[in-house]
Order: structure tokens, then C-alpha cells, then sequence
């Protein structure tokens, strides 16, 4: 099934509807939202790009993104979304790999592009250009595409902190399934609805709009193109009930400000927090200021928010016997996917114990492009081996233990970095902490702690140890405490743990607990 025919339906069905906003800036209806769509396919074949072919878009957030994107799926295209953090370097390697024939780009992120444009790509245009508005406005493609279920639509690079990023082929099947997983786990959606765009549309939040052009919602873009939690909550007041997608670090940040503030999240619908872990402490706080709003959902751009979900009545539960447990968790497998914890091996672990996640199920990618090693080393026998490493309960609730490379082994036992993060995180005095593992002669790692203390506060290394000893095993705690301003972070705000562990290679400790 081709995406545009959701937005075609949609169109005929409700076509005074309104759709796009940039603001409470209406831009356009859902009639003239699909109009713009078909024109841009029209154009698209005009120069020659045909079902198949790669499109690129390089913007930030804005409608005209949406247009973009719908365009090149009626026109049979496949979508290249790029973060429009990278640099131009960076977006110009990713749009040579796919092999893109255009590049939709904005003003901010097109200058260091250019320079790349005779290496990467035929044509760069410019969102809100008169080439954009020419591409619009002109003959339509009466017709979406025919796009089979298995034909790729979404090509996703993953964020290669290790290397150069990988292509994952996302299918028509893939998001088909995405889709049914969320309307099963986090609700439906309807002409009465938002969804608001405040985290990157090349990732999450723009692969969730699909339920919102199905349900003739209203798809709001900030006018500042991106995060900044008073805008979130003006405009959720203003334009509400909204939905959107935030990245863990982004929650945090509306938590601050709704403390400071006395907001309370008046027109804020639901919010789903996925990305990156979500601390136990931050959650309950989320929770208790803003009350029932928050889900959960689990995934990776290989088997696309589609692994687990942790539905708003989970969340906000304090009845359970174990809804701490649960609230830690990532949730339980979604309707679209089979999700195992194995050893190397492949063979089911036993209780509780951790071992690798592998998911199968329709959502699963089709494979890397152009990569047939690492498809072959991702997906075995029909199974996605994801890299993280986690537990399943008696109630098939997945406990995320970090991914297998951040993987502390001292003196021969596992430590999970996390387990020892959340035990940080209860002191008001932490903001941030992520644990590492420092190579040593004798132990084979140890721990260290690298902490961002609350502003105006600084670290009591002797404090944290003690916090430690009295709520995990004596082996699992820091060995060491580092004081940073801030920890580093890539564009999507994950903490790039590979940094710290270079770093922390070339500090020489004297002695344990050392700040």
C-alpha cells in the first residue's frame, strides 16, 4: 500500500478539513494538502525519477516537509530522511549511498550541502523557494503509484555513532505494520486531533504521521522549527489535544519547565517517549506534574517503533503490585512482533536472566541497502538480533539492560550500566549520569561514573558511594566519579558513550572514588 493513498483518501473523504499548520498558522486543508502532493509527483516524473528511485529530504521541521514527503510517495519514489543536524559532509556521503536524484533541502541546511552537490545528487530545492512553489502548484499526477507491500518506501540511515551509517530498507508492509502496532498500543486518532512536531521529522516524529493523515488530524510544525518546551505547552494549549513524540531528553526538559512554570499541560494529549533510556525517577516526576499523558514505545529504525509498547494506563499506574517493575520497563511486545530474550546461541534464556532481544514480525526491516553482510549478521533464521540487551518478566515485560557493547565485565561479572545510572539519578543533586566501563590490568574494567550535577550544586563522590552500596551489589558500583559540565551527545540527544570511554582511557586516577 502506498502511504499517498491514505493521504488521497483522507482528501476525498474530508477535503475542508484542515491540515497543515505552521503555528496556529493554518497552511492548508487536507484538499489542497494532497493537491500539493500530486503536483510535486507530477514534477518528480517530469525530470525523470521513476518508482524506485531515491528522493532526499534534508529540512527541518516545516509543512513543507509533509508535502515533500507525500509528493515523493505518489510519484512511486522511495524517502531519504536525513537529520538536519548533519553536516553537509555527512548528508552529502548518505545522499551518494542511497543514490538520491533530488535533494529537498531548507535554507539551513543546504549550505554545506552545495558545496557537495556536483558528488551527490542532480538537483538541490529549497523548502519555501519559488522552485518548491513552482513544483506545487503546477500539473498533478492524478493517481498515487502502485507500491507493492514489500517494495521499500522509507530508506532510514541510522545514526552510525560507531562508523559510517547503515541504510535500512523500511517496506510498505513495514510501515503498514508500524501503524497497526500503534493504533493497537497507543490509540486512534481523528479529525479533533494534532499531532505536533517538535522532535526531528527524519525520525521518529515523522514516522508517525501516518495515523494522523489517516484520521484527518491536524499535523502543527512550531514556528521555531524544532524543540523549546514553552512553545510546546502555548501551542498544546492553543491548538490541543495534541500528540507527539519525544525523545527521553526532551521529557526532561518539559518537566524543568513545567516546574518553573506551574504548567500543567493543558491541550497535551499524549506524549511518547522512545530514543533512549527513560529513567525511572523522570518518569514518575513526568507523571506526577503532568499527569496521565505519557506511553512508551520501544523499536529501532530496524523494525520501526514496532518492538513493545507501554501504554498510558501502564505508565500512570501506582496500584500494581509491580508497577515499579513495569514502569522501568519498555513494555510488552506489540501486536505486529515476537520478541525473545537469547543467549549467543539463540536459545531462549531462563527467568529473568538478560540476554540479546530479537524481534520478528512484519515490521522487521527488509534489510540493509546495498549491505548483505550485515543483513546476514542482523537478521538470522527470520529474527532481528538487536543489539540490546534485556530481560522479559512472567508478564512478557522487557527490561532493558543496554546495549551489548556498553556491556561492563569487572572481575568476570556483567554490570549493566543502567542499573547503576538509576541508582545516580535518585540523588537531587545528579542531573545527568552515564556509567562506563575503564579498562584495568587487573579487573579487566571498572566502573566510573561521569556525572552532571544540578546547577549550583556540586558532587560528593563519598555521597554517591554510599547511595550505591545501599541499593546495589558492592561490585557494581562506580570505582570513580567524574565531574563534566555536560556529557556528549549526538544529534539526537543519545549519549555517545564511545566518547566517554575514549576519554576516560587517557585519565589517570589515583585513587578510587576520585571526582
Amino acid at each position: 500500500m502506498n502511504p499517498a493513498e491514505w493521504l488521497r483518501r483522507t482528501a476525498a473523504l474530508k477535503p475542508d478539513t484542515p491540515a497543515l499548520f505552521h503555528g496556529e498558522d493554518l497552511v492548508a486543508d487536507y484538499s489542497e494538502f494532497a493537491r500539493r502532493a500530486a503536483s510535486i509527483a507530477a514534477a518528480l516524473r517530469a525530470r525523470g525519477i521513476v518508482k524506485g528511485d531515491r528522493v532526499a529530504i534534508l529540512m527541518k521541521n516545516c509543512t513543507d516537509y509533509l508535502e515533500a514527503l507525500y509528493g515523493t510517495w505518489w510519484s512511486g519514489a522511495v524517502a531519504v530522511p536525513i537529520n538536519a543536524k548533519l553536516h553537509g559532509k555527512e548528508a552529502a556521503w548518505i545522499i551518494e549511498d542511497a543514490g538520491a536524484q533530488l535533494v529537498f533541502a531548507s535554507d539551513d541546511t543546504a549550505c554545506d550541502l552545495v558545496q557537495q552537490q556536483t558528488k551527490c545528487t542532480k538537483e538541490v530545492i529549497l523548502a519555501g523557494s519559488p522552485a518548491f512553489v513552482a513544483l506545487r502548484d503546477g500539473p498533478v499526477m492524478p493517481q498515487p503509484a502502485s507500491i507493492d507491500r514489500d517494495d521499500v518506501i522509507w530508506l532510514f540511515y541510522t545514526s552510525g555513532t560507531t562508523g559510517r551509517p547503515k541504510g535500512v530498507m523500511i517496506t510498505a508492509q513495514n510501515i503498514t505494520s508500524m501503524v497497526l502496532g500503534y493504533h493497537d498500543g497507543v490509540g486512534t486518532h481523528d479529525d479533533g486531533d494534532a499531532t505536533l512536531y517538535a522532535a526531528p521529522m527524519s525520525h521518529g516524529a515523522g514516522i508517525y504521521n501516518f495515523m494522523f493523515v489517516m484520521g484527518a488530524s491536524r499535523h502543527v510544525c512550531p514556528k521555531s522549527g524544532g524543540f523549546d518546551a514553552a512553545e510546546i505547552f502555548n501551542l498544546a494549549a492553543r491548538v490541543g489535544p495534541v500528540s507527539m513524540f519525544a525523545a527521553p531528553t526532551m521529557v526532561r526538559r518539559m518537566i524543568d519547565y513545567a516546574r518553573q512554570s506551574s504548567e500543567t499541560g493543558d491541550g497535551l494529549e499524549t506524549i511518547i517517549y522512545a530514543g533512549g533510556p527513560m529513567y525511572f525517577a523522570d518518569i514518575v516526576e513526568a507523571v506526577d506534574l503532568l499527569g496521565p499523558r505519557f506511553a512508551q514505545i520501544y523499536g529501532q529504525g530496524e523494525c520501526p517503533m514496532a518492538i513493545t509498547t507501554l501504554p498510558k494506563e501502564f505508565v500512570s499506574d501506582r496500584n500494581h503490585p509491580r508497577w515499579r517493575e513495569r514502569l522501568t520497563s519498555v513494555g510488552y511486545q506489540q501486536s505486529v512482533s515476537r520478541v525473545r530474550v537469547v543467549d549467543p546461541d539463540g536459545n531462549d534464556v531462563v527467568g529473568n536472566d538478560i540476554g540479546e532481544i530479537v524481534v520478528s514480525g512484519t515490521a522487521v526491516m527488509k534489510g540493509y541497502w546495498q549491505n548483505p553482510e550485515a543483513t546476514r549478521n542482523a537478521i538470522r533464521n527470520g529474527w532481528l538480533w538487536t543489539g540490546d540487551m534485556g530481560a522479559l518478566d512472567q508478564d512478557g515485560f522487557l527490561t532493558l539492560h543496554d546495549r551489548s557493547k556498553d556491556l561492563i565485565i569487572s572481575g568476570g561479572s556483567n554490570i549493566y550500566p543502567r542499573e547503576v545510572e538509576e541508582i545516580l539519578l535518585t540523588d537531587p543533586n545528579v542531573a545527568e549520569a552515564s556509567v562506563v566501563g575503564k579498562p584495568h590490568d587487573e579487573w579487566g574494567e571498572v566502573v566510573v561514573a561521569c556525572i552532571v550535577p544540578t546547577t549550583g550544586q556540586r558532587l560528593d563522590p563519598a555521597v554517591l558511594n554510599n547511595l550505591c552500596v545501599a541499593n546495589i551489589a558492592r561490585f557494581k558500583r562506580p570505582k570513580h566519579y567524574i565531574e563534566l559540565t555536560a556529557l556528549p551527545k549526538n544529534n539526537y540527544g543519545k549519549i555517545v558513550k564511545s566518547e566517554l570511554r575514549e576519554a576516560i582511557k587517557l585519565l589517570d586516577f589515583d585513587e578510587e572514588n576520585t571526582c
